[in-house]
């Protein structure tokens, strides 16, 4: 899915504010921290409160190999004045339930309400469609996470309508608006900033 420039762990892309980098496994202290906060990871479908380190772990050493072998891309999300503080992460990955590679994210509460989580998924969506020729992106919110919809409108997705999914992490099903975006959705955005 990613091409060869992606593959390597000194990939990074950098923004205004932020540096998009490989997660390291120094990263795993600070994903225990933040993701684990309940209110970040009640949001989230797979990220169990709280976090247990082993776990943490095998995160870091799984999104590392995929990332090598241009399966998915995931990307830790560090503030350009301390590029080696993990404040989130991002993601495309393969998702075999829906019709194109998805895109998740988590944010840190110390850094929600700045915008970062926009700035950071816009970033990736752009080197998805320009760098690895995709053709879709799909991504989902829990419907009461307004702040997690915003992003994705931000970023150019439209609303499909809304549908249960499994939240294994959170031990049942939760309802979710689905949100889609195309290569040519992405392009009129593009062409109209």
């Amino acid at each position: 899915m990613f091409p060869d420039l992606t593959r390597d762990d000194v990939f990074r892309i950098e923004t205004r504010r932020l540096w998009l980098r490989w997660p390291r496994a120094r990263d795993a202290a600070a994903i225990v921290r933040l993701a684990g906060e309940q209110a970040v990871a009640e949001m989230t479908a797979r990220i169990p409160h709280p976090i247990e380190p082993l776990g943490t772990d095998s995160f870091v050493i799984e999104a590392r190999r995929a990332n090598a072998e241009g399966e998915s891309l995931t990307m830790a999300l560090a503030l350009r004045s301390a590029p080696t503080a993990l404040i989130g992460i991002v993601s495309i990955h393969a998702d075999p339930d829906a019709s194109g590679p998805h895109l998740g994210y988590w944010l840190g509460v110390p850094h929600w309400g700045a915008g970062l989580m926009s700035e950071a998924a816009e970033t990736l969506v752009n080197a998805y469609f320009a760098y690895a020729g995709g053709t879709e992106l799909t991504s989902a919110a829990i419907t009461s996470n307004a702040a997690s919809r915003r992003v994705l409108e931000k970023c150019g997705f439209v609303r499909q309508g809304s549908a249960r999914q499994s939240f294994p992490a959170r031990g049942g099903e939760r309802d979710v608006d689905l949100f889609r975006l195309t290569r040519a959705g992405w392009s009129a955005t593009r062409s109209d900033g």
